[in-house]
Parts: C-alpha cells; structure tokens; sequence
C-alpha cells in the first residue's frame, strides 16, 4: 500500500511537471520553432517588399542555449537589403503587474548590431577572464561582469563551473551558456561577411 501511494505521488508530480530530469518532460521551445516563429517575425517586421515581389531568404538556427531559453536564427534575404541575427528568448516574463507569463519574442540586430554586440561580448569577457575565473563556482555567488548593449542588459559570471551569459531584455531573463554563445558567434561570422 506505501508502496503504491509513493508511486501515485511521483506520478502525478511527474505529470504535472514541466521539465525533469534533464528534459524527459522538457519545455517545447527548440531551434526549429525559433526558425518557423522568427520567419513569420521577419516578414513582419523586417522584410520589405513592394506589391507582389518575391522576396528569397535564408534563415538559420545557429545555436540555442541548454536552457532552451534563448536561440541564435540568422537571416539573409538575396537582394542583400536585410541580413542579421535574432536573438529568440523564451521563457517566463512579467508584465507591469508583476503576473508571470511564459512566451517568446525577437529581438533583431542587424549585421552591424549583430557583429558589434557578438565581439563587445566576447571582448568584454577576454579581457576580464582572469577576475571572472577567481571568483566562486559553485553557484551563482562569485566574481561578475556587468554592461549594457542598446537596450540589453548582460551580466556574465561562472555558475557551477561554467561561464553563463545572463541577458535581461523586455522583461526577460534569460541563460545563454558561453558554447552556444561561441557557435552562435563562429557559425554568424562565418556565414555572414
């Protein structure tokens, strides 16, 4: 009998969880809904056409964090006018109320946006790579860095060992491990000249 109740209280606190173990049940935010959701934001939003002109356009996932909370998608129309990069964040966010909702959003930079704030970062924690390694890794206490790019908020700082690159933007907060962030970086470069 203790048995089975045991098992009932796992169960339906297994089912009503939204990620476990390392994603057995894990949230449904991925690459490819960053892609499908950013295409239709881009048409909205950045692409520009006039009448019925056809408009070709690559997109592409490059990287998204463990977390799943924010995702790398580049673009590149053919005609050359628009190419950058989307930050994808997913994840909770509060409203002027204070009332927690779960959603996605994009935010665009541009080539040049994207090339400054992809190499201000990764500047930024180069030359601070000796203060940020003596501080404690065994939680989020210890040694961190803090600066702004346009209306992003970035604090970088070693959580259990590993350099996690914390951005706040439109009411998000989102986790972005230093390997996505350095395929993002690599896999953009190396696309977009």
């Amino acid at each position: 009998m203790k048995s089975t109740l045991l098992f009932l209280t796992f169960f339906s606190i297994n089912i009503y969880s939204q990620n476990i173990w390392g994603g057995y049940l894990a949230k449904e935010w991925n690459k490819e809904l960053s892609v499908f959701y950013g295409n239709a934001y881009l048409t909205k939003n950045i692409f520009k056409t006039k009448g019925e002109e056809v408009l070709k356009f690559e997109t592409d996932a490059l990287a998204a964090s463990n977390s799943g909370e924010i995702t790398t998608v580049l673009y590149k129309a053919q005609n050359g006018d628009a190419e950058g990069l989307l930050l994808c964040f997913y994840g909770n966010y509060w409203n002027e109320a204070g009332v927690i909702y779960t959603g996605y959003n994009f935010k665009n930079l541009d080539k040049g946006q994207a090339f400054t704030f992809l190499n201000l970062l990764q500047k930024n924690i180069e030359d601070n790579k000796d203060y940020l390694s003596k501080g404690g890794t065994t939680s989020y206490s210890g040694n961190n860095i803090y600066f702004k790019y346009d209306d992003i908020n970035v604090i970088v700082g070693y959580v259990y060992g590993t350099l996690t690159i914390r951005l706040f933007w439109n009411n998000y907060d989102s986790s972005w491990n230093s390997n996505a962030f350095e395929k993002s970086k690599r896999r953009f470069e190396k696309r977009i000249k």
